[in-house]
């Protein structure tokens, strides 16, 4: 196949979330993203209705996953295509696909990857960087494109093994990693926001203060050690926090 149909079902991949429909989620836009195929292959108008109605059926997965799909399914097409074999696989794989990669891309991106770089952002617009809002787009986008493209590029390679790259890189894992990580940020951002904020008048060395927030970063981890969800440990952050904050407020 032309790169340069190549490249245009990898820019249509960017636009599958834009048709969500209740009916079908997805199915318009991953018709939409094979559209080139049948016009470099000039198909006749029954095959390419075929092509088309195939991939009109129902599909969702995370978007960022769906470019991984769809380079898989335009090589499965383009074997069969090639071996004259009626059955399409292509079907098949985006069926069993498109589930566990709307789990994977979920939890690392929704659940792990955008929180942290809103964290990040929040934290150094809060200290005055007027950069927090850039710094947000350096940390996510990059991550998401690279696994756009890097996913496209495999499974148009490898077909029915492009899930190899989804597994190789075992995003699960590594956003429970980033959820510790931003767990930790959050708790000394808070912690020390916190003390600078309602303990002006309470004259303590700073060498107790800082221990005080390293104890209370320390007792973090230690929760997460022990399974708490990192949700618990926000909300009740949160919830001393405002108790505080309302003491403060009372006490003037």
């Amino acid at each position: 196949m032309k790169n340069s149909t190549l490249i245009k079902i990898f820019l249509r991949s960017f636009f599958i979330h834009v048709t969500l429909n209740f009916r079908r989620m997805q199915n318009l836009g991953f018709a939409m993203a094979m559209i080139p195929v049948v016009r470099e292959w000039n198909l006749s108008q029954k095959d390419a209705e075929g092509i088309l109605t195939r991939h009109l059926q129902m599909f969702n997965t995370h978007p960022y996953f769906s470019a991984s799909i769809i380079g898989a399914v335009v090589r499965l097409e383009e074997e069969q295509m090639h071996s004259g074999n009626t059955l399409s696989d292509a079907v098949v794989v985006k069926q069993s696909l498109m589930g566990p990669y709307a789990a994977i891309g979920d939890t690392f991106f929704w659940g792990a990857l955008r929180p942290f770089a809103a964290i990040i952002a929040i934290v150094l617009g809060c200290m005055g960087f007027i950069i927090a809002p850039l710094a947000f787009l350096l940390i996510y986008t990059p991550a998401h494109l690279w696994v756009r493209l890097k996913g496209f590029l495999e499974g148009y390679r490898r077909g029915k093994q492009g899930i190899e790259f989804i597994r190789i890189m075992d995003l699960p894992r590594v956003a429970v990693r980033i959820r510790w990580f931003s767990l930790i940020i959050l708790s000394c951002f808070a912690v020390l926001f916190t003390a600078k904020e309602t303990l002006p008048s309470i004259h303590l060395p700073n060498v107790v203060m800082n221990l005080g927030s390293l104890v209370v970063i320390l007792f973090c981890v230690l929760l997460i050690k022990k399974r708490i969800s990192q949700f618990y440990i926000l909300y009740g952050a949160v919830i001393i926090f405002i108790l505080i904050s309302m003491k403060e407020v009372l006490n003037w």
